[in-house]
């Protein structure tokens, strides 16, 4: 008798929704120089299909990109982002490990 997995995508699809609609410049609709609310909240230096996350005891910004989402290692450093601090602060995703083991898995994800 096979067992199967149950697949726990709509979690994370729902998280990593949050995680685009809140830090991303993903969802900005205006290309053309006009402004609204919500173009005002998003980092102007973020370049567009990338979002900033927070890293180490110095909260050094590192810009990725947003198809670093779906790699299972960073899904896996959201999670524990979402534990430790939850999406709900000012400051952007926080990402709970040091700078050295985040550049170390950067790295692997250029390559």
């Amino acid at each position: 008798m096979a067992i199967r997995k149950s697949t726990t995508k709509a979690p994370q699809t729902a998280g990593l929704k949050q995680i685009l609609k809140k830090c991303s410049s993903f969802g900005r609709k205006s290309w053309n120089g006009s402004s609204n609310e919500e173009d005002k909240r998003l980092p102007q230096d973020v370049p567009r299909g990338h979002f900033a996350v927070y890293v180490g005891e110095n909260r050094s910004r590192y810009i990725v990109p947003i198809s670093w989402l779906g790699h299972p290692q960073f899904q896996c450093l959201l999670q524990r982002a979402e534990e430790e601090y939850g999406f709900s602060h000012d400051m952007g995703i926080t990402i709970p490990c040091e700078e050295v083991v985040f550049r170390s898995l950067i790295t692997s994800l250029v390559c």
